[in-house]
């Protein structure tokens, strides 16, 4: 698995971007924001339990990932048809503010290395890339275990500060100096 360092893959990938008839889906490349921060969060499958409930409360805290100027992108191993039929079928979907990626030939799942060895489905995974392209962050759960999102946006805040953050800071509080005495 990618991990602290690397830099994203180069990709470039159907994704599903409104239920608008006739403007539902868009190519999307490693290009495609740039000068943002990125937050990529992969699922195994759509029609699933665990997903939506990941997937739904990233959608309600988008306006916090934009605030900080980050691009939430939600990935699976899916079609873009079936990313629509979802959306269009989960009444918690339905809305969602950012794009769901396609990866079909299993190529960023892959090149990211979260590809489930024996399933062939995408990892709960969730990577924080800075504007640079490189990952900042990295985090794998078991398929049967959600993510916890406030937890993702508290780690790019951290990041963001590009200072020492404490075990369970939050933004707003006071960071560490490395000359301060213990």
């Amino acid at each position: 698995m990618l991990t602290i360092g690397d830099h994203l893959p180069s990709y470039s990938l159907q994704a599903v971007v409104s239920r608008e008839p006739g403007k539902e889906f868009a190519p999307l490349t490693n290009a495609s924001h740039p000068g943002k921060w990125l937050v990529l969060f992969a699922w195994p499958m759509d029609f699933t339990f665990v997903c939506p409930t990941e997937i739904a409360a990233f959608g309600k805290k988008n306006a916090d990932f934009t605030d900080r100027d980050a691009q939430l992108l939600g990935l699976s191993t899916d079609s873009h048809f079936v990313h629509l039929a979802w959306r269009n079928n989960h009444a918690d979907l339905k809305d969602l503010p950012f794009p769901m990626l396609a990866d079909t030939k299993r190529e960023l799942t892959s090149a990211l290395g979260i590809l489930h060895k024996t399933e062939g489905v995408a990892l709960r995974a969730t990577f924080i890339v800075d504007p640079t392209g490189a990952i900042r962050w990295a985090s794998v759960n078991d398929l049967s275990v959600g993510r916890n999102v406030d937890e993702v946006l508290r780690t790019l805040d951290a990041l963001q500060t590009d200072e020492l953050c404490p075990c369970n800071w939050k933004k707003g509080e006071k960071t560490l100096s490395a000359a301060e005495p213990r």
